[in-house]
């Protein structure tokens, strides 16, 4: 039997202090050589992009693959989403396909995981801190989401091109998290924040680095190919750069890649794989003057370990639909 979860069924299961301890996890089986991530399958088909994320960790036992579509005519010839999302869970002993999800949900609340992770080893533990969000979108939510899983967060600041979508954003996170949260005056006002998280589709840096105050933690979140970057040489050049893989950041992140293609830094200036900072076998921060910053590309390895968990949640409250394949 094979277990079917949609949307709301992953939803209703999927907690973001339960993805940020399994991605955790997840991170630090790369480390230690107990996960395989395999690289990133691509087929285009005629109108499409369809990508195929395999990964497997060894110790939690999760297998899995994630497949993602890109159709930008969906939307006017089929009346459908431009992107669609699922992820195949398969059981290691077996290789069976015990359960199918959607991967929309996951994918947003396992990349604000990352995140999660990354404030709470690079970030200053402070009692009342404060949190910048560029961005309003869905994965901008779960930044936010994410970091006051991981630090005393008093106040947010959210600063968006779109007005509506700020106002939503405070809407809804200022129910759920139950904080203040007001639409920045300016960029500036983002940047004097002690946490800064980047989600945004934008292919140029939001901001002068230079105006980011020492002992800042950043996520960079939103851009993820060689050609386009949120943050500017000068954050990247300021900063301790940790990646969730070096091997993705020289791959797809043109964050790190433009500065290294202009002379401005080395690849050397990469100081650390996220994975290596939760084990151990690198520093992350030595003071509180250090900037930080970690850039996520997104890993399979991520996608793994939050089915797995969203399975077995699923599996113990009863929900979804068991149907015979």
């Amino acid at each position: 039997m094979t277990l079917i979860l949609n949307r709301n069924d992953v939803i209703s299961v999927l907690e973001m202090r339960d993805c940020i301890k399994v991605v955790e996890q997840a991170f630090a089986e790369l480390s230690n050589g107990t996960a395989v991530l395999p690289l990133r399958t691509n087929i285009k088909p005629p109108d499409g992009l369809s990508l195929y994320m395999p990964a497997y960790l060894k110790e939690m036992g999760a297998l899995a693959v994630k497949v993602v579509t890109v159709y930008k005519n969906n939307p006017s010839k089929y009346d459908l989403p431009t992107i669609f999302g699922k992820v195949l869970l398969q059981k290691a002993e077996t290789g069976d396909v015990i359960c199918i999800m959607d991967g929309g949900y996951l994918t947003a609340v396992r990349t604000g995981a990352a995140s999660g992770v990354a404030t709470k080893y690079l970030a200053r533990n402070e009692k009342k801190q404060t949190a910048g969000i560029f961005g309003a979108g869905v994965q901008a939510k779960m930044q936010l989401w994410a970091v006051c899983c991981e630090r005393d967060i008093k106040k947010a600041v959210v600063y968006d091109i779109n007005d509506d979508a700020v106002d939503k954003f405070i809407s809804e996170m200022t129910r759920k998290l139950k904080m203040e949260i007001v639409k920045a005056k300016s960029i500036q006002e983002v940047l004097d924040t002690d946490i800064v998280c980047t989600a945004t589709s934008s292919s140029l840096p939001l901001f002068d680095g230079t105006k980011v105050k020492e002992g800042t933690h950043i996520n960079g979140i939103g851009s993820h190919t060689p050609d386009a970057r949120e943050l500017d040489t000068e954050i990247v050049k300021r900063s301790i750069f940790v990646g969730d893989s070096m091997e993705a950041c020289f791959n797809e992140a043109g964050d790190i890649m433009i500065p290294i293609k202009e002379g401005s830094i080395q690849s050397s200036h990469y100081h650390a794989d996220l994975g290596d900072i939760i084990t151990g076998k690198k520093i992350g921060r030595k003071s509180d003057k250090d900037i930080t910053l970690f850039k996520s590309n997104g890993l399979a390895i991520q996608d793994a370990a939050a089915a797995k968990i969203v399975y077995e949640k699923a599996v113990a409250e009863g929900i979804g639909k068991n149907i015979e394949i």
